[in-house]
């Protein structure tokens, strides 16, 4: 495979984000479908056939809030997915809830209270206050600034299933200062009470969608798919602006050496990331299922890239079998050590049930700071101070120039680098880690057979070395058909046809009947019951091992 000798353009990057800097681009306005229309406009100059669709999506855009304390009003705003008020608003007495984590709310009685939390407004806390009944939660920024969020537990747009699990909470933020102030008077044991206004205009509406596919190798053909989310909290030149222009550019230089690819490229603009709850890429993996389930190899996803100060380019989220390929590149472009960190439960990863590997989301982050963030992303992620000012050039080059290096490899690499050896291990060590903790309980033993052939096998795969064109798409072939077996164990329930939850996940969360049972004492009266769903679990696991491993033996025995 011929090295990639392009590199980005400085001008052309800092051209489009002067251009993503001139609109705010809520979900489904106006505003945003006209910066679609540049996106497209570029896509087409650079030879990508595009379609600008248009969808159905449950979008929440927050309007103006009220705090009010003691007839003082405090600076605040609220969220999507809050619950909005009639002008009166809703009172009722504050009580102090920590960070509010499960652990803060035990004990304690806030039904038809209003929370104080620490911290950015996130759907784990909203869905913790809903389900205790709270009326409200008033959020204390780590900061001056108010960070704009989704608090949705539920993925994408809800369904009739999935309708209850919105907040039933109403949720604004405040300040720091006057977070501090309220704190204090809680803890000398005042009662405050305080009223909560907002305004959130929530429901269906149409949202855009682009799609620019160039498939040198057939129309039917393996691709990689990379996206970006294009919607944004006000200008948004760093989120998501610097990643458009890194997948702008990476899309143009790319196109002019289409001839040597091995697969197709197909590109994503999202809308509904920010104020729908990835409703863009849900909605797309659940319309394409089909095709994506056949054709997708890989998915590469770009967030927030070029940073002033976003200088670790080390944590990363990369799932298992890219690890090596991100780390190859990230080392050689930005002289930094991969970490290999999991990726989170967010980033438009809306394709771990279809059983595509993905890696990235946001790429290059902020040295930790002093003052606890949700991301490290620079404290003007999610303000109105997400301006160009906050754009560094020579990040935005080095971000893209890593970009483009992962895609060039992903889309001319003879074979696939996807390494289920780094799977195998990883998955090795829950499997050991489940049978010291099963003590007998139950016989996981296939298991550990099973992951051990895995490895096996993909370590042969890794060994075979110079192939023939056929002989390499027969192995590409069977890759793809072990990663739709093999990704959603590692990154879902186990359910390929429904979205989990937007919620925090455990790592490997197919595994978690197996960790119930070895959480119960030995000889505990529940053991019994624990060990239906266990084995229940073991035989899901067992399947999409023996699975996997029959798709990775016959790219070897063929």
């Amino acid at each position: 495979m011929a090295e990639l000798a392009l590199k980005p353009d400085r001008e052309r990057l800092m051209a489009h984000i002067t251009e993503f800097a001139r609109r705010v681009k809520l979900s489904g306005t106006p505003e945003e479908l006209e910066s679609f229309r540049y996106l497209q406009a570029q896509m087409d100059s650079y030879g990508y056939r595009t379609q600008l669709l248009s969808h159905d999506a449950y979008i929440s855009l927050p309007g103006a809030a009220k705090v009010e304390i003691d007839g003082k009003s405090l600076r605040c705003i609220t969220h999507s997915m809050s619950v909005p008020t009639s002008a009166a608003g809703v009172t009722g007495v504050l009580v102090y809830v920590g960070e509010g984590s499960k652990a803060d709310f035990a004990g304690k009685d806030v039904a038809g209270k209003i929370l104080l939390v620490d911290g950015i407004a996130t759907e784990e806390v909203a869905a913790l206050a809903s389900a205790a009944g709270a009326l409200g939660q008033l959020h204390v920024s780590p900061n001056e600034h108010l960070y704009e969020m989704c608090v949705s537990p539920v993925w994408g747009s809800p369904s009739q299933h999935t309708l209850v699990n919105l907040p039933t909470t109403v949720i604004c933020t405040i300040a720091k200062e006057d977070g501090d102030r309220l704190r204090m008077r809680l803890a000398n044991g005042e009662k405050v009470q305080a009223t909560l206004t907002a305004e959130v205009d929530t429901g269906w509406r149409k949202t855009p969608l682009l799609v620019a596919e160039l498939q040198p190798t057939g129309e039917d053909a393996p691709f990689v798919l990379f996206s970006g989310h294009h919607d944004t909290w006000h200008f948004g030149v760093m989120d998501n602006g610097g990643a458009n222009a890194t997948m702008l550019e990476a899309a143009r230089l790319l196109a002019l050496h289409a001839a040597d690819w091995r697969r197709g490229l197909r590109i994503c603009f999202w809308s509904g990331h920010s104020h729908g709850r990835y409703s863009g890429s849900a909605w797309y993996a659940d319309e394409y299922f089909d095709d994506l389930d056949r054709r997708c190899a890989v998915h590469v996803n770009v967030d927030s890239t070029g940073g002033k100060g976003a200088t670790v380019l080390t944590n990363s989220g990369v799932i298992d079998e890219l690890r090596p390929l991100a780390s190859d590149v990230i080392e050689r472009v930005a002289g930094q050590k991969h970490a290999g960190r999991r990726h989170g439960r967010a980033a438009d990863q809306s394709f771990w049930g279809v059983g595509i590997p993905s890696m990235f989301g946001s790429l290059s982050h902020q040295s930790p700071g002093p003052v606890k963030m949700l991301t490290a992303l620079g404290w003007w992620w999610h303000t109105p101070h997400d301006t160009a000012a906050h754009i560094d050039p020579d990040n935005l080059i080095r971000d893209t120039q890593i970009v483009l290096e992962v895609l060039w490899r992903l889309l001319a690499s003879p074979v696939l680098p996807l390494d289920y050896t780094v799977y195998a291990a990883a998955l090795g060590e829950q499997i050991a880690r489940l049978q010291t903790g099963l003590d007998g309980r139950i016989d996981i033993s296939v298991l550990v057979k099973a992951v051990d052939e895995l490895n096996a096998n993909a370590k042969a795969i890794l060994e075979a070395g110079h192939v023939s064109v056929d002989r390499a798409e027969h192995i590409n072939a069977s890759m793809m058909r072990a990663a739709r077996h093999l990704v959603p164990l590692n990154y879902t329930s186990g359910e390929r046809f429904h979205h989990d939850s937007a919620l925090p996940h455990p790592a490997w969360p197919s595994l978690e009947g197996l960790r119930a049972l070895t959480s119960l004492p030995k000889g505990a009266p529940e053991t019994a019951f624990y060990a239906v769903h266990a084995r229940q679990v073991r035989n899901r696991v067992a399947h999409a091992l023996r699975e996997a491993n029959a798709a990775l033996g016959s790219a070897l025995n063929d």
